[in-house]
């Protein structure tokens, strides 16, 4: 009956019927229907209290039997109709298929498949791939199991005949249709047959298939890729000699790498040592490789391109074409770089260029081989798409010139508070000696005016290289945006607006409060210039929950939640080209003198520095949108305690201030500045120093005043060192860096200050003093 079926090419009775699927619930719906019967009989039998109760099972059984009964035949009809709609679409169709039931015993084969399997009728899919290579069960099983998980499951198989694709679909809960497809293994397979050569290569090159024409190239069916190709590895796009009967012969090589650690190999024979074999190399041959291919004269002719060349390009050969009106960029002139190539001392040469007619910066990677040919000697040109690679170097370019200005940003604004330090505090210490009448000194007004604004300018330097002294604290968004509005609007000007919306239930943050200013100010302001003093800026401020981590512009945001800060505009928008230059340092899209560059990369490095992110999203013309991430945190925000100025009786002190300083002027001033104070003071210029200068056991030391970064010994390292021997001396540390640039090495050190640069006469004594008082 199942031969009858698999010959006419519909589905078998055994399915409509159940089959032996069902044969198990035919058997079990028996046994309900006998036993029940039984107990009805019993019942009649015995004492009426139990047959009651014998009764009452005996139809139990029964209802069971007849709606089980029932069930099965409404699953069978629907099963079987569902299996002849299939039938009716499968038995046309070019690939053979087949229908299994979860043993994988056949019950449809549409007429395909009779016509591959035409010996006899075929019981379970096994038997039908038997005849295509051994062992068919364990690839069976595999897929099967992923089609009853995932609903459908394919792979790939080398088998004696060729490449097969194996494709299975769960049918229903009981059965699967299988699909037996012949298909090509690489992008030039369906044209391997005018001539190509191929091998599909495993792992540890081990050849699994050749077609026909690697066949007749290598004059046997061979096993190892060396066997072809004694010079490994191959360079897709390279040239490699081959081995045939009649010798070595160089061919163009491309490999296609697929799954399960498989590759596929296509070479093109051209050349029989410098010569060419059969006659010139001609574009039809070289349209069987997917590469991108031209031939070239001495001068940069194109004498030939394939298909892949001219889509790569975006040329068509209607017309005479040269090299050099095409690419660019090896930094000389293409024909003097093609004059080199066709010398005989020179190797096979290789640059990247730039593709002149294409829109946006495409750049190809272009290998040259010398050609003999019976017309001369000629270059052939292999080219690929190089435009991620020259992407990647820029990006990595552009990393190290980025942390080469922060590192000298970072030092050149270091010394600078030292010397803005110098200006400031003696500017103090001579207004000390002047009241508002004097002469002088309303200059001297000016001279720290212009001194902290230079302080400013170096605060935005150490914000680019992330070395910024920053003062986090737990911050309310709402409450910080409330009390800036009114200074953005005035920023703005009349004509414009600055909106800002706020979720009510918005976390907290920790961050620096003025520095948090700054960059909403930044921001605020090129929104302002974008839309030219006219329209609407909006500041919004939300929640935002990171499920999976988020990948963006080469970062990756980690799992968490945020606060989301949006500052958007109807503005100019900025060009694509541009979009991710705006946070680089001294970059700008406004006219000359009109910015500094240093707006956005002020930004970027508070925010990175306070542990969030930066985006950017601009369409020209429509406007620009900035993000900013920041990390919630769930501490409540600490009250200010008030705070504790000394009197000038407090500050008139006595005690002993070891100072160690390496910059000569502000060791000069702050020993000036302390002793004034009524402090005493011995000065060190280096760490080293200091440390010899405390042997004296009958010294007493109160205070240790201290540069953190000096030459020799730094800082927190000869402080460590002091204290072994002087536990109870207070510590002030002052530097022009950010307190957390140093790692947390001073972290252990108890109840230890930080002074940043530049400070102000009266910051340096107060900070002395109150070490005084604790």
């Amino acid at each position: 009956m199942q031969s009858q079926e698999l010959q006419s090419g519909t589905p078998p009775s055994s399915i409509s019927a159940g089959g032996a699927d069902n044969s198990g619930n035919s058997w079990g719906v028996a046994l309900c229907a006998v036993l029940g019967g039984g107990f009805l009989l019993a019942a009649l039998i015995v004492s009426e209290e139990l047959g009651k109760q014998l009764a009452a099972f005996g139809f139990s059984l029964l209802g069971v039997s007849f709606f089980a009964t029932v069930g099965t035949a409404l699953y069978a009809r629907l099963r079987h109709r569902k299996l002849k709609r299939a039938a009716r679409i499968l038995k046309y169709d070019a690939a053979p298929t087949l229908v299994s039931d979860a043993l994988g015993r056949v019950h449809y084969v549409n007429e395909a498949g009779h016509k591959r399997f035409p010996n006899g009728p075929l019981l379970t899919v096994a038997d039908a791939l038997q005849e295509v290579f051994a062992k068919p069960a364990t690839l069976l099983m595999r897929l099967q199991a992923q089609a009853s998980q995932l609903g459908s499951a394919s792979e790939d198989v080398v088998t004696r005949r060729g490449h097969l694709r194996l494709t299975v679909h769960r049918f229903d809960k009981d059965s699967f249709l299988w699909r037996m497809e012949d298909v090509g293994a690489g992008p030039a397979r369906q044209r391997s047959g005018t001539g190509l050569p191929m091998l599909t290569i495993g792992r540890g090159n081990v050849i699994l298939f050749m077609n026909d024409a690697a066949r007749q190239f290598c004059g046997a069916r061979l096993r190892s890729l060396e066997r072809v190709f004694p010079e490994l590895p191959l360079e897709s796009g390279g040239f490699a000699l081959a081995l045939s009967p009649e010798g070595p012969r160089n061919c163009l090589v491309h490999i296609v790498d697929q799954t399960m650690g498989r590759r596929e190999v296509y070479f093109l024979p051209i050349l029989a040592g410098d010569r060419v074999a059969r006659g010139s190399v001609g574009d039809s041959a070289l349209d069987l490789l997917p590469l991108a291919i031209l031939r070239l004269d001495p001068v940069g002719q194109i004498l030939g391109a394939n298909e892949a060349a001219q889509t790569l390009l975006g040329i068509d050969m209607s017309e005479p074409r040269f090299l050099e009106d095409l690419l660019e960029g090896p930094g000389r002139p293409v024909r003097d770089w093609l004059k080199l190539a066709l010398e005989e001392s020179t190797t096979h040469q290789s640059e990247f260029l730039r593709v002149k007619q294409r829109g946006g910066d495409l750049f190809v990677q272009v290998s040259l081989t010398r050609v003999v040919q019976s017309d001369g000697r000629r270059l052939l040109a292999v080219l690929s798409d190089a435009t991620a690679i020259k992407t990647l170097e820029e990006q990595f370019a552009q990393s190290q010139k980025m942390q080469a200005l922060g590192e000298l940003a970072g030092g050149i604004a270091h010394d600078f508070n030292n010397l803005l330090t110098a200006i400031s505090v003696h500017c103090d210490l001579l207004m000390q000696h002047r009241d508002e009448g004097d002469g002088d000194f309303a200059d001297l007004v000016q001279i720290r005016q212009n001194a902290n604004r230079a302080a400013a300018l170096v605060g935005q330097l150490l914000a680019f290289s992330r070395k910024q002294t920053l003062r986090p604290e737990v911050l309310d968004l709402q409450e910080v945006l409330g009390d800036l509005g009114h200074l953005l609007n005035r920023l703005v000007g009349e004509k414009m607006q600055v909106v800002i919306d706020v979720d009510a239930m918005l976390s907290n943050m920790r961050a620096d409060r003025r520095q948090l200013e700054q960059v909403m100010m930044n921001l605020v302001v090129n929104a302002r210039d974008a839309m030219e003093g006219q329209g609407e800026v909006t500041i919004t401020a939300t929640n935002q929950m990171v499920v999976t981590p988020m990948n963006r512009d080469q970062v990756t945001v980690p799992i968490g939640e945020y606060l989301l800060v949006e500052v958007e505009d109807r503005g100019c928008g900025i060009a694509p080209e541009k979009l991710q230059k705006v946070f680089e340092p001294f970059y700008t899209t406004k006219r000359t003198g009109e910015g500094t560059g240093l707006g956005l990369a002020t930004v970027y490095g508070i925010v990175k520095q306070s542990g969030g992110y930066v985006f950017v999203d601009s369409v020209e013309g429509e406007g620009t949108r900035f993000s900013l991430m920041f990390p919630a945190v769930q501490e409540p925000i600490a009250a200010s305690p008030a705070p504790t100025r000394p009197n000038n009786a407090q500050i008139q002190g006595q005690g002993v201030v070891l100072l160690v300083e390496d910059e000569a002027p502000v060791r000069a001033f702050a020993s000036r500045a302390l002793r004034l104070s009524g402090f005493t003071v011995i000065e060190a210029a280096h760490a080293e120093e200091a440390l010899e200068i405390l042997k004296d056991p009958a010294l007493q030391v109160d205070v240790f005043l201290t540069d953190v970064i000096m030459p020799g010994l730094d800082g927190p390292t000869w402080v460590r060192q002091a204290l072994e021997e002087r536990p109870n001396v207070r510590v002030v540390f002052v530097s022009g860096y950010a307190e957390d640039a140093f790692d947390g090495s001073h972290d252990d050190i108890a109840q230890a200050q930080f002074l940043p640069k530049p400070f102000s006469l009266e910051a340096l004594t107060e900070t002395v003093q109150s070490q005084f008082l604790q």
